[in-house]
């Protein structure tokens, strides 16, 4: 397969963009690259690299990265509660938190809003015993959930796909108001899940390190909502307390350095996507989106 630059659509112009994507010619030797991708296997996507990647990013001495990164990558410091002398750590600025008012968030109650800041895609109709082809790779919801119960239950529904890239805001929100489950953990690999990952294998999803709870609300059904680690991601935190009842924009939890994706399943019926979302992703282009942000309304 051949080496594409990410592009998505802006939805604020509607015009395709191309993505400036961290350490992207490392990504294209690990995956389109023989060699990477014996490097890949044997190191890249085991746990340890990941964990020893963060730890370093943990260091008072990787301070020293965060200034150049914003700049290289266009980040707005001006929206982060603290100041870039505040900062201990890179790992520290990139689990920042945002001032209050820089995501603005649609509290209309039959909307549903976007959980992270990130480019968005939809799969609707998950069908075929729990089981649909993307790209030529088989994906079931047995793999993924590891549960029979779960996977019935969206059968037929939604998959709302949130990728993360190591330049955006990284922590993840609520879409919606409900009661929130425990989160469950299914051990797994961590692979990238940029885009030049994800178009060698979709699978990646079913074979990363995840985990998942249930938001029970009153409009929407059952939303599930699922974070996947990655490569360098040294970890994923939840702040939140389970079985509680939450509101819309309150904060799940965030994710330690790297890029990353949250996944909401919808249950069959419940949901109607925003149209230019369904639209680009049915051509295959992912769409910008920001938390807080509608993307769809209550069917």
């Amino acid at each position: 397969m051949e080496f594409k630059q990410i592009e998505y659509i802006n939805r604020s112009t509607d015009k395709i963009e191309i993505e400036k994507v961290p350490g992207e010619n490392f990504l294209k030797f690990l995956y389109y690259n023989p060699f990477g991708k014996l490097a890949l296997e044997a190191t890249v996507k085991r746990k340890f690299l990941s964990k020893w990647y963060g730890k370093k990013m943990d260091s008072p001495e990787s301070c020293k990265m965060i200034e150049k990164f914003a700049k290289d990558n266009g980040i707005n410091l001006n929206e982060s509660k603290k100041s870039l002398k505040e900062f201990k750590s890179f790992n520290d600025f990139f689990i920042r938190e945002l001032k209050n008012g820089a995501r603005k968030i649609d509290y209309d109650e039959d909307t549903l809003v976007s959980p992270a800041d990130g480019k968005i895609l939809v799969i609707e109709n998950l069908h075929d015993s729990s089981k649909f082809f993307l790209k030529g790779e088989e994906f079931t919801l047995n793999e993924f959930f590891k549960d029979e119960v779960l996977a019935e239950k969206y059968q037929g529904g939604i998959m709302v796909i949130v990728r993360l890239a190591p330049v955006d805001y990284h922590r993840f929100h609520f879409p919606a108001d409900g009661k929130i489950s425990e989160s469950k953990e299914i051990k797994g690999y961590y692979y990238s899940v940029s885009p030049h990952a994800i178009r060698k294998n979709f699978r990646i999803f079913c074979e990363n390190k995840r985990e998942y709870s249930v938001l029970s609300t009153e409009k929407y059904g059952d939303i599930c909502m699922c974070e996947i680690g990655a490569t360098m991601v040294g970890g994923i935190k939840q702040t939140y307390k389970p079985e509680t009842f939450v509101k819309k924009g309150e904060e799940k939890g965030y994710f330690y350095f790297g890029g990353s994706t949250v996944i909401m399943f919808l249950e069959k019926d419940r949901v109607e996507i925003d149209r230019d979302i369904l639209e680009n992703s049915i051509n295959g282009i992912e769409t910008k989106i920001f938390m807080g942000e509608g993307i769809g309304k209550k069917f």
